[in-house]
């Protein structure tokens, strides 16, 4: 087998088992959350744990729980959480959210959930599971987070950009208020391909904070707001 290393400023990832691999879209998600004021934290789908290593480096005091249904991926990241400057805090279980839970709840839930509900499944069966809305689906992923999350707890995932109806009905049934939203273009002038998503537990209001994150000005040069979003991460900026 290949191995795959990558090397961030702080830590570095090993993803050759997970079923899903490091991608743009996990550390997007890592840098955008807004986790600084979480005492407990659940990434939902860890796959290689980046998000929650992310987690762990911009919040120094929140006790982080990563779970999946992927062994082979929970058994990665929990590798990969043992090597890392902030392995105390950081713990890897095999487990499937809509069977989870513990006595305490948490202030914040982070994923990168499954997607692609209407595409062609691939073959293995971890990959079809990480990749597809198969065991997970927006409207179970919203439902664990108000179960599992405090009164006014936060829920960050990163989707499709063609998800949007899917979240915004998912997120009126479970009671979860969307507070903020990021449009993610890859190229200047080209359609936004994914959103990120903050919502709320349990809180009335309407007021929604949207904006648009373009990751290159053109191929290969990226720009400034992508390179301040993840600067304390990526080793070339």
């Amino acid at each position: 087998m290949r191995e795959r290393v990558f090397r961030f400023k702080q830590f570095a990832v090993r993803h050759e088992r997970a079923a899903m691999k490091l991608g743009t879209d996990g550390v997007l998600l890592g840098a955008w959350a807004e986790v600084a004021s979480a005492r407990r934290v659940l990434d939902v789908g860890t796959g290689c744990g980046v998000i929650a290593l992310m987690v762990a480096q911009r919040n120094r005091q929140a006790i982080i729980d990563a779970i999946d249904i992927d062994v082979d991926g929970v058994e990665e990241s929990a590798q990969n959480f043992a090597a890392s400057p902030w392995a105390d805090r950081l713990r890897a279980v095999v487990a499937d959210v809509n069977d989870y839970a513990l006595a305490e709840r948490y202030d914040h839930i982070v994923s990168n959930p499954p997607y692609f509900e209407n595409g062609v499944l691939p073959p293995e069966a971890a990959r079809r599971d990480a990749r597809h809305t198969t065991t997970l689906t927006y409207d179970n992923l919203l439902y664990n987070a108000r179960r599992l999350l405090t009164t006014g707890g936060m829920l960050s995932i990163i989707t499709p950009a063609d998800a949007h109806g899917s979240v915004v009905a998912a997120a009126a049934f479970h009671s979860m208020r969307i507070v903020r939203l990021t449009q993610v273009v890859p190229v200047a002038g080209h359609p936004a391909k994914r959103l990120l998503w903050q919502l709320v537990a349990g809180c009335n209001g309407s007021d929604i904070a949207t904006d648009t994150l373009v990751i290159e000005s053109e191929p290969g040069v990226f720009t400034d707001e992508y390179r301040r979003l993840t600067a304390d991460f990526y080793l070339k900026f």
